[in-house]
């Protein structure tokens, strides 16, 4: 490096380039199930059975276990032969009642009868049905709470069953996004516990009011794995990509320099000659002037405003102010003004 050199400020640069770019906006939140459900005890009894465990997969309908259903089966037995006894009862009415060998009110009473007794035998067949336990939706067991041979107690908790897929993701968004982003919009996910690999998903629905002690407004998300990797409860990373343009002028945004108020960067210029007189003439020389760099290296930094769009990760959208191909400084750019002689250094990595 030449001395005059030093005397020059040190830069990196980057070229103002074109290339695709999108809009995005991007948050945290962590997983939860589509629906969830605990199953209770709808009657009293000793657990006999056990037919699923935790971590298995059950659908709608599915036997989870049995209880002793003894008590309830001779209850129904018996519901049963009372009902068979008032429809005979009820038979012999509607023969005796054309030929008046009864009472009006008798028959009716016969009738009456006969419907409660019905009515008994159904209830009695649905107290024997709940000493089968059956999911009432899709998914996994997440927990069980009982063991063969425990007395379960009605209303006891039994099981939790956890949908696995699809998985929701709940995002607070601020409110200068509401009106940009759509149910149904495509989003990607990472999640801290699988690194590497993303997921995608969409919008699922939008809340249709902004928060007002928080300027925010909720949006599901929802995702479906066909991979069955992803699970409730994982803190998860969530980008919307809601617009792109494919040749947009971007620079990094390391290059962006804020400053009262306005948005400026700086450029590498090739510096001005300096023209000055010769102050001791040499022969041949006379009427003639003697030109100068204008500084050391040949090159200064020229600050320009611009205008900016969207930001991507480390590169921004820049809609005016530069051309494409123009040196922009994104070291050192603290240590220059407009005009400083500067020295462009080869970029690191």
């Amino acid at each position: 490096m030449k001395k005059a050199d030093i005397e020059a400020v040190p830069v990196e640069v980057a070229l103002a380039t074109r290339g695709p770019i999108s809009a995005s906006y991007s948050g945290t939140a962590a997983l939860v199930a589509d629906h969830e459900a605990q199953v209770t005890a709808k009657t009293s009894g000793v657990l006999k059975k056990l037919h699923v465990e935790e971590g298995m997969t059950v659908k709608a309908g599915q036997l989870l276990a049995e209880l002793d259903d003894a008590d309830a089966l001779a209850k129904a037995k018996q519901a049963e032969a009372q009902m068979h006894k008032a429809e005979a009862t009820f038979t012999h009415a509607q023969a005796a009642i054309p030929k008046h060998l009864i009472p009006q009110y008798e028959y009716e009473q016969n009738k009456f009868d006969l419907a409660a007794q019905r009515a008994a035998y159904e209830a009695a067949k649905i107290q024997l049905s709940y000493t089968r336990i059956v999911a009432p939706v899709d998914g996994v067991i997440a927990q069980r709470d009982i063991k063969i041979g425990n007395l379960v107690q009605v209303n006891q908790n039994l099981f939790r069953i956890v949908g696995m897929n699809p998985l929701q993701a709940v995002l607070n968004v601020p409110e200068r996004q509401f009106g940009i982003l759509k149910a149904g919009q495509t989003v990607a996910l990472e999640a801290d516990a699988l690194p590497g690999r993303k997921f995608e998903g969409t919008i699922l629905r939008i809340a249709p009011v902004v928060d007002p002690a928080s300027g925010t407004f909720r949006v599901t998300c929802q995702f479906r794995d066909a991979s069955d990797t992803l699970r409730p409860g994982m803190f998860a990373r969530i980008e919307i990509i809601y617009d792109q343009r494919p040749d947009a002028l971007t620079v990094p945004s390391s290059a962006l320099v804020e400053e009262d108020g306005t948005t400026s960067v700086y450029v590498v210029a090739k510096a001005a000659a300096a023209v000055a007189p010769v102050t001791a003439p040499t022969a041949g020389s006379a009427g003639k002037e003697k030109v100068a760099p204008a500084t050391p290296t040949g090159f200064v930094a020229r600050r320009k405003s611009v205008k900016v769009g969207y930001s991507d990760g480390n590169k921004v959208e820049i809609l005016s102010g530069i051309d494409a191909g123009e040196r922009v400084i994104t070291t050192g750019r603290n240590a220059v003004r407009d005009g400083t002689a500067v020295l462009v250094l080869e970029n690191k990595g």
